[in-house]
């Protein structure tokens, strides 16, 4: 039996980006602040209602982000839920010259 050779690739760290999305970088950092928030809540037991009666987001909100659906979430909207689900965030940026598009 003959084995063919299959080829892999190195991901550079940002899927969105090896995907060839447009704006990788906002995609990524709302993937990261929406697993926070997924962690936070699977930590303190919360369920989406739970978890709108001590932040007033909405619990479909939640459900959304459970399911990654971030498409209508700005990354201050997702920092602003974790605040008020009494998480800090901290951000590092580094900008990193890059060829152009």
């Amino acid at each position: 039996m003959k084995r063919e050779k299959v080829e892999t690739a190195r991901g550079g760290g940002n899927t969105f980006r090896d995907l060839g999305h447009q704006n990788a970088d906002v995609e990524q950092l709302k993937a990261i602040l929406a697993a926070e928030i997924i962690k936070t809540l699977d930590r303190l037991c919360l369920s989406v209602r739970a978890a709108h009666a001590c932040t007033g987001t909405a619990a479909a909100d939640f459900s959304r982000i459970r399911n990654a659906d971030l498409g209508r979430f700005t990354v201050d909207r997702l920092i602003s839920i974790l605040n008020r689900l009494g998480s800090r965030v901290e951000i590092k940026i580094r900008v990193r010259l890059g060829s152009a598009a």
